[in-house]
């Protein structure tokens, strides 16, 4: 079976308490792009797993989090063959895309179908939980309101056709320190989420755009002003807003038209401030 790991930008991320558990609460609207990860997966006759990838300095066993979602089947459900997941890595490692967490929505997904395990979307989102927060949204995908930690979801309409412009900086950023550049207590300027949602239901791209806001970006950025250098660069090229996605550093522009993304890609790419740029368009759920 092969499939695609959808990669996701936060169009708002705001985080509102940390709980006793050591866990923030957050609310954010999430949004699935065309940029994606290749898995193949192919049923083995020896048990275990066997996890490659095309980049050596991507772990192969329980660090990674395919790995585990492999390996969390196979425990509950006692699976006597093994499994032998070939993952081919376009979407950047720490960047703030939900890469790792989209690789292992789509093992879970695939194992599912390859062993007529009969699990629901709603049952492989649960067990998506105990991976990762981003995991059960990275099922589900599409636009959704995240709640609690980012397990709790709303679907929400589909955004307007729109493009996308990622661009990573050579940098990586961990989510512990966004957390650590983030003083909850003063945090004034929030974004409107329940504004976004009005206009997502209204299909109003510019309103969508004009509430555009993540709390970690100003911190984040304080300590790499690069992410502000590309902001300020799509914005520049085109872009109806440019923001960091997630806890960084990778960087996203919302255009209307192809186009005007592609030029301002061929413009990130010639000013050399990120290493990885990447044109996509936002990702509609069709049912």
């Amino acid at each position: 079976m092969r499939l695609h790991a959808l990669a996701k930008v936060n169009l708002a991320l705001d985080v509102l308490s940390k709980r006793p558990d050591g866990y923030h609460d957050v609310r954010m609207i999430m949004q699935t792009i065309s940029m994606y990860d290749e898995l193949k997966l192919d049923i083995r006759k020896e048990p275990g797993i066997v996890l490659k990838t095309n980049l050596p300095y991507v772990p192969s066993d329980s660090r990674n989090l395919a790995y585990r979602a492999a390996e969390m089947l196979i425990n509950e459900f006692d699976i006597k063959e093994g499994i032998e997941i070939g993952l081919t890595k376009y979407i950047p490692v720490s960047a703030g895309l939900a890469g790792g967490s989209s690789d292992a929505a789509a093992v879970l997904f695939g194992m599912n179908r390859l062993f007529e395990l009969g699990l629901s979307m709603e049952e492989l989102m649960k067990r998506g939980t105990a991976l990762g927060a981003d995991v059960p949204y990275c099922i589900m995908r599409g636009t959704a309101l995240a709640e609690g930690i980012g397990e709790k979801l709303t679907p929400l309409p589909s955004v307007p056709a729109c493009y996308v412009l990622v661009g990573k900086p050579g940098i990586s950023v961990s989510t512990k320190q966004a957390y650590e550049s983030l003083r909850i207590g003063d945090i004034t300027d929030r974004p409107d989420i329940d504004g976004m949602i009005d206009s997502i239901h209204k299909g109003d791209l510019g309103g969508i755009t004009g509430r555009m806001k993540n709390v970690f970006q100003p911190g984040v950025s304080e300590r790499y002003p690069v992410i502000n250098e590309i902001v300020s660069l799509m914005e520049e090229h085109g872009a109806m807003k440019a923001m960091m996605s997630g806890s960084g550093p990778s960087v996203f522009g919302i255009f209307e038209k192809r186009k005007d993304a592609e030029k301002a890609a061929d413009a990130l790419r010639e000013s050399r401030k990120a290493k990885t740029v990447h044109v996509a368009h936002a990702f509609r759920v069709t049912n």
